[in-house]
């Protein structure tokens, strides 16, 4: 899909946030792969490598933390695997077994937690468990990076002579140091080593005095270090024996190296997969150093950058203290080209650098700095035309330079490129470049092409406004203090403050006035109108956006309360009727007490009867005739307020459930006071106040006056301080 040349990444600054996202890596491997990313072929490929970053970055505000993946490479490991009959060195085999490991525990991690880190766990999921590698391994090679004893029997049998011999040497030394030292034949400091082996440091008069091998003398010629006699034949034997463990070592890493042989390709997508993942993160660190985050992503070429920010800028700002102005653009169907206007210093260029840099590094895999209302597109190609080109080794001008770079845009434009042209048309006439210059543009907009332009041009500015699908923007300029206020504006050309700036610069005003009378009246004036409209605009822009958001604020309150209004309503007619109904039945349940009591004393049953009677028909004359249908509506209707009622008690008391529940966890979380010896104290569930009497292993007798009890200290709150 993206086809974009080295020259667009060099003229927007990328390579500055490939070292940037570098630096951020832990693993050298890592830095590397880092320091070449370029975009990504296919859409789907840019969006897999957003979601991991964005993904990675969620993580670091998670309990679930993504486990160390830092490793040494082993690419000179694998390169000899390649070759037969080679022998990796022990360090090779431990760095093997990290990163064996490493794996191991990412896909158990993300096994566990793939609901929270799904394309992540997709990535680990297609991996190749194996457990083989780090067992042959761990069998041969300890923790400390050494040979086993055990790793055969040859070695284990080796060492323990080895162990016997050094024994031997050792009291054999001993005996011979004893000896001379009681002749007075040794020097003060007694013995050293001599090419690992222990030397009698004897003194240079009494050499002849010693039997053994002289091994070297002191600088002074003083003393001779000579290595005993007793000592010397089982010295000749350990060199044999240590002569043996070499070729024995040699003969298990050779065949523990045969054994990973074929393990060569699965050791690289490890690898491969572990910088991966480093990249990801160091991606999701710098997103995070910068405030970026993942905007929303679409299919219809709409680029909406809110607030957008600058990445390099920011952080650059960020390190001195400094603001950053964000800046907001949209490019749709319905306005594909945007021409920016307005003075020198105002901020175009760095707008115009924004837009595509943050495109370039979201194509890239990387997530921006920008507004989270933000969305963005996809483009097959982005062309840039960005700073002074001049071509000295080709012997080419500015103006011929960029008039050959307009050429590649004409070739390559189509309704799925992004250009973005810094000062277009300068470097030639005023008048015949900014002709051609128009004649450049009407081309990008016939060919459906989605851009930005800078330009002072006037018959620019002109062609923005008369084509639909293309607009003007400037960037604000204070006319008082001939500040900019780096505030990108669309809808309207910008006046290029051309002699206000000269004048605050210092340019004399005589000579000011004298440039003025050169140049038609009409285009001073017209100049001056832009400047005054676009001040009046920012005026209005500001009223109308303060005007807006209060009347917006205001017509959703009012809603939400008209609507809240309707709810009480509702359920205060619901709970009237219902109130109604209980207060009947209440009234009828007490007359049927009566006659009930009436029974009880006079035990006749015609009256009781009577009564009853004439109670149901009272009743009966006060209901209406209903349908079978009403009625089962009437009693659903009963059963849901009822219902409503429920649910409400029940979030109720779910509410309390939950408070109750944050004070326990918090009087948990609270640090437990260290009781001594007559505190006053209480059960954490009781209310009565004891002194502690004695305290031993976590428990506490506690004194009440009237009699002791033995709790868990665990169970007690302090009430007071012994005093």
């Amino acid at each position: 899909m993206a086809n974009i040349q080295s020259k667009t990444l060099q003229d927007l600054e990328f390579p500055t946030v490939l070292q940037q996202v570098a630096a951020r890596c832990n693993t050298e491997f890592g830095k590397q792969i880092a320091l070449e990313i370029v975009p990504f072929a296919s859409e789907d490929e840019i969006r897999s490598s957003l979601g991991k970053t964005s993904e990675y970055l969620s993580s670091f505000i998670s309990d679930n933390r993504i486990p160390n993946h830092g490793f040494d490479p082993i690419l000179s490991e694998l390169r000899l695997l390649k070759i037969e009959n080679t022998t990796l060195e022990l360090q090779g085999f431990k760095r093997i077994a990290t990163i064996c490991d490493s794996i191991v525990t990412h896909k158990k991690f993300f096994t566990k937690f793939k609901e929270y880190y799904p394309l992540l766990h997709a990535s680990a999921a297609l991996l190749e468990s194996n457990t083989e590698i780090p067992e042959l391994i761990n069998g041969v090679i300890d923790r400390f990076g050494e040979v086993k004893d055990n790793a055969s029997e040859a070695l284990l049998r080796i060492r323990r002579q080895m162990n016997h011999v050094r024994g031997n040497i050792s009291q054999s030394f001993g005996s011979a140091l004893a000896t001379y030292n009681s002749s007075d034949y040794l020097d003060d400091i007694r013995e050293s080593v001599v090419e690992n082996r222990r030397v009698l440091a004897v003194k240079s008069m009494y050499r002849r005095k010693v039997k053994g091998t002289v091994m070297g003398t002191s600088k002074t010629g003083s003393i001779v270090y000579i290595e005993p006699e007793a000592a010397l034949k089982y010295s000749r034997e350990l060199n044999n024996l240590e002569f043996e463990e070499k070729e024995e070592l040699q003969r298990i890493l050779k065949q523990l190296t045969d054994q990973i042989r074929p393990f060569r390709a699965l050791l690289s997508e490890y690898q491969d997969y572990l910088a991966q993942i480093d990249v990801a993160a160091a991606k999701a660190k710098h997103a995070q150093d910068i405030n970026a985050l993942l905007p929303k992503l679409n299919d219809s070429n709409r680029l909406y950058l809110r607030d957008a920010y600058h990445p390099l800028l920011f952080l650059n700002n960020k390190l001195k203290n400094e603001k950053t102005y964000p800046q907001t653009i949209e490019l749709h169907d319905e306005n594909r080209i945007i021409v920016i206007s307005g003075p020198n210093a105002g901020g175009k260029s760095i707008t115009l650098k924004t837009i595509g840099l943050l495109q370039v590094m979201l194509q890239s895999g990387m997530l921006i700095p920008v507004h989270e209302r933000s969305e963005v597109c996809f483009f097959d190609k982005i062309l840039t035309d960005i700073g002074d080109n001049q071509s000295i080794e080709n012997h080419l001008s500015t103006y011929s330079y960029r008039l050959k770079n307009m050429n590649q845009f004409l070739k390559r434009c189509n309704n799925r490129t992004l250009f973005l042209i810094d000062e277009f048309g300068t470097g030639s006439d005023p008048e015949l470049g900014g002709a051609l210059a128009e004649a450049f543009l009407e081309v990008f907009y016939e060919r459906g092409s989605y851009g930005v332009i800078t330009t002072h041009y006037a018959n620019l500015k002109a062609l923005a406004n008369e084509l639909p699908y293309m607009s003007n923007a400037n960037m604000l300029f204070d006319g008082r203090t001939l500040e900019p206020t780096f505030q990108l504006v669309l809808g309207q050309a910008g006046s290029s403050f051309t002699f206000e700036v000269a004048q605050k610069n210092g340019i004399p005003y005589s000579l000011i006035n004298k440039a003025k009378k050169k140049i038609e009246r009409g285009k001073v004036r017209f100049d001056a109108t832009i400047a005054k409209l676009q001040k009046e605009r920012s005026k209005m822009a500001q009223t109308g956006s303060r005007l807006q958001e209060e009347e917006t604020k205001a017509r959703e309150e009012a809603a939400r309360l008209e609507k809240l209004n309707a709810k009480i309503k509702s359920k205060l007619e619901n709970y009237q009727e219902l109130y109604d109904h209980d207060q009947r039945m209440i009234q009828l349940g007490n007359k049927v007490n009566v006659a009930a009591d009436k029974y009880f004393q006079d035990n006749k049953k015609r009256p009781l009867i009577s009564e009853l009677l004439r109670l149901v028909e009272t009743e009966n004359s006060k209901r209406k005739k209903k349908t079978a249908n009403q009625a089962k509506a009437e009693r659903a209707k009963k059963a849901q307020v009822a219902q409503d009622v429920q649910k409400e008690v029940k979030v109720i008391r779910e509410k309390k459930r939950v408070a109750k529940k944050r004070a326990v966890q918090k009087e948990k979380n609270k640090p437990k006071p260290v009781f001594k010896i007559d505190d006053r104290v209480r059960m954490s569930d009781g209310k009565a106040v004891g002194t502690i009497d004695k305290l031993e292993k976590g428990k506490a007798v506690v004194n009440y006056g009237m009699f002791t009890t033995n709790v868990s200290v665990d169970q007690l709150e302090l009430v007071e301080r012994k005093k």
